[in-house]
C-alpha cells in the first residue's frame, strides 16, 4: 500500500537544497503540508514555490536551527498554519574539516551545535505538541562517520554519534505517545563533498536516491528506535551489538586476561542487538551466576 501523507504537516530543516530538498519534495509529494527550513530565506522560499507549483502547500522558515529562538518561530507558524505537527525530519547541518590536530576548537563546538544542539532545540520545540497529539514520527540525520568514522572528520563524526545515542533513548520515552524515533544515514553527493567524488559515483549518489528510506521513517507503519542507512538505491540497518563477551570473575590478573583472550571477548558469533541499557549489565550478572527475571 502506498504511503500517503495526507493530513499530516512536516518539518524538514536544511531543505533549501541536496537531500532536505529531496526529503521536502517527496513528502510533499506523498500528501503532506511542508514547512522548509534553511538558513538562507530565498533557498527556502525556492523549495517551498516548487512544492506549491506542483499542487502541494509549504511554508518558509528561515533561520538557523542552532537559534532556538529561530526553532521556536518555526514551530508557532507551523502550528498557526496547520494547528499540527506530525513529522520532523532533523536535516541541516555543516562542515569543518580538519585533522584534529589542526583543529580550532570553536569549529568543533559549531559543528556540535548545528548537527546535535540544532536537533535537539527542534525536536523539544515538537515533542510536547506529538505528545498531545499521540503522534508523532521523527528523524535525526546520522552518518557513516559517526558510525563508523572518517579521517579529518572528529567534529561531525562526535556529533553524529551523538545523535545516535538522542534517538535511542528518546525512542523509548516517545513509545507511550506513539511518537517514533529513527535514525537515517544517508550516502549523497550534496554541496558538502563536491569534488571528492567521480562523475559516475556522482551519478549514483543522487540525493534523492535516499528519500525513500525518510519516507518509510515517516509512515504511520514506521519503526523505531533503527538506524537506516541510504545510498544509490540500496537500503541498509545499522546495528550497536553486544558480543557475548567472557567471564573472568575478579582476580588481580582480570586485565591481563581480557588481552590474552581477546579473541572470545570480541568474537561477534551469538551477539545480540540490546534493548536498552540495562540489557548489558542482565547479560554480565547472568554470565556471573546471577539469575534475572
Amino acid at each position: 500500500m502506498a504511503i500517503d501523507l495526507s493530513g499530516r504537516v512536516a518539518i524538514v530543516t536544511g531543505a533549501g537544497g541536496g537531500i532536505g530538498r529531496s526529503h521536502a519534495l517527496l513528502l510533499a509529494k506523498r500528501g503532506a503540508r511542508v514547512v522548509v527550513n534553511d538558513l538562507a530565506q530565498a533557498q527556502a522560499q525556492a523549495v517551498v514555490d516548487e512544492i506549491i507549483a506542483a499542487g502541494g502547500e509549504a511554508l518558509a522558515a528561515p533561520g538557523s536551527v542552532a537559534d532556538l529562538d529561530k526553532v521556536q518561530a518555526m514551530v508557532d507558524a507551523a502550528m498557526d498554519r496547520w494547528s499540527r505537527i506530525d513529522i520532523l525530519v532533523n536535516n541541516a547541518g555543516i562542515l569543518r574539516d580538519k585533522t584534529f590536530a589542526k583543529m580550532e576548537m570553536a569549529d568543533f563546538r559549531l559543528v556540535i551545535d548545528v548537527h546535535l544542539m540544532g536537533s535537539v532545540y527542534c525536536t523539544k520545540a515538537v515533542w510536547d505538541i506529538m505528545r498531545k497529539q499521540n503522534y508523532g514520527r521523527i528523524v535525526m540525520t546520522t552518518s557513516s562517520t559517526g558510525l563508523y568514522g572518517t579521517f579529518g572528520q572528529t567534529n561531525y563524526g562526535a556529533a553524529k554519534m551523538a545523535l545516535v545515542g538522542f534517538m535511542q533513548t528518546l525512542a523509548l520515552e516517545g513509545r507511550k505517545n506513539n511518537i517514533h524515533v529513527n535514525c537515517f544515514a544517508p550516502t549523497a553527493a550534496t554541496k558538502m563533498m563536491e569534488g571528492l567524488l567521480s562523475p559516475e559515483a556522482d551519478a549514483l549518489l543522487r540525493p534523492e536516491y535516499t528519500s525513500p528510506a525518510v519516507l518509510a521513517l515517516v509512515a504511520e507503519s514506521a519503526p523505531t528506535r533503527t538506524i537506516l542507512c541510504a545510498g544509490a538505491g540500496s537500503f541498509e540497518v545499522a546495528n550497536i551489538t553486544l558480543t557475548q563477551g567472557i567471564h573472568v570473575g575478579q582476580p588481580d590478573d582480570a586485565a591481563e586476561q581480557i588481552v590474552a583472550r581477546w579473541p572470545d571477548v570480541s568474537d561477534t558469533a551469538n551477539s545480540i542487538i540490546p534493548e536498552g541499557s540495562w540489557a548489558q549489565g542482565k547479560l554480565e550478572m547472568e554470565k556471573a551466576g546471577l539469575k534475572l527475571g
